[in-house]
């Protein structure tokens, strides 16, 4: 397990944020999609907790195997993609992100918003005060992001909000801009298979962290298409968009429902209190068990039988016949 704390600073307030968030998500999920890979919104309705009040939950799913490493492509499926659930009750939040293909992984991530500019050590002291932690600071306009993403329309030092007049961030912004606000996220990566552990760990938190950087300069880069939306306005471009989506990346499930009747029992439902615990399952893939120690092959045969010179002239090597096809080398 590898825990992570990221603080990520906004030139907005919590309040203007809350609108923000979801035009983003909308966004950029639907910018990301095409044809087989994207994401698919499952489900996305208004759910109630006992302890958090009302929020809402939705179930996505990511398809990305055109977007993972080479190594990771060798030993997943083609069509490969991992389950979002995610339950938000602003300005608090959790996010789960699972895979049945892989039991022994997942991404843990609960949320919190304040007005302030990353200043609070003891945000989660409830949630994980003596769990070490490396504490990260994302700044939105002054750490690079891969040149693949990269936009100058949505680079906080060159954009200028015409609604609110904030932007072209220069360095040490956090430290006068007003308003201001923090994104604390904290993020617990599970990959528990012996051998790969670190390494897939290590690659989900970088990933996770590009996301986190290029999302949150896209939502305040879009600030002037989202700062006057009301909620109910947010949640109709929010289903509009979802179905646009669904249809890009080449699914048709029934009409995204974002009800006032929840269309799932609680108890499937019902969000968790805290880190999810690896599944039920306790075998690893195939692909992923420690390998056995198995012979050297060896570039040629042992033997060569010669031709017997009263039948037909054949060569017939060790396990193949005059019928056999020649074996095709495997893709990596």
């Amino acid at each position: 397990m590898l825990l992570k704390e990221y603080r990520i600073c906004m030139p907005l307030t919590v309040d203007e944020y809350k609108i923000g968030q979801l035009y983003m998500i909308s966004k950029h999920s639907h910018e990301q999609s095409d044809r087989g890979e994207g994401v698919e919104v499952v489900q996305n309705e208004p759910f109630e907790d006992p302890h958090h009040g009302n929020g809402q939950f939705t179930e996505k799913r990511v398809y990305l195997n055109s977007k993972l490493p080479s190594w990771a492509r060798a030993v997943v499926p083609k069509i490969f993609y991992v389950t979002e659930k995610a339950w938000n009750y602003y300005p608090y939040t959790i996010t789960e992100y699972t895979c049945s293909f892989l039991p022994k992984f997942s991404i843990h991530i609960e949320t919190k918003y304040e007005d302030n500019k990353g200043s609070n050590d003891r945000i989660f002291d409830n949630e994980a005060k003596d769990l070490e932690r490396e504490v990260c600071f994302i700044d939105i306009a002054c750490d690079e992001i891969p040149e693949r993403y990269y936009k100058e329309s949505e680079d906080p030092k060159h954009f200028k909000s015409e609604k609110t007049g904030r932007g072209q961030l220069r360095e040490g912004w956090r430290d006068s801009h007003q308003p201001i606000m923090c994104s604390y996220k904290l993020v617990t990566v599970k990959f528990e298979v012996w051998g790969l552990q670190t390494r897939v760990e290590q690659f989900v938190h970088k990933v996770v962290r590009d996301i986190l950087l290029i999302g949150h300069r896209q939502a305040f880069a879009w600030v002037d298409e989202w700062y006057d939306m009301t909620m109910d306005e947010v949640r109709e471009f929010e289903r509009a968009t979802q179905e646009a989506t669904n249809k890009k990346i080449g699914v048709f499930p029934p009409a995204i429902s974002i009800s006032s009747v929840p269309l799932l029992p609680s108890s499937v439902r019902s969000a968790p209190s805290s880190a999810p615990s690896t599944p039920l399952s306790t075998d690893a893939p195939e692909f992923l068990s420690v390998p056995k120690d198995r012979p050297r092959k060896k570039s040629a045969p042992e033997t060569l039988t010669l031709p017997d010179p009263e039948k037909k002239a054949t060569l017939n090597l060790p396990g193949m016949h005059s019928s056999d096809k020649p074996c095709q080398p495997k893709s990596e």
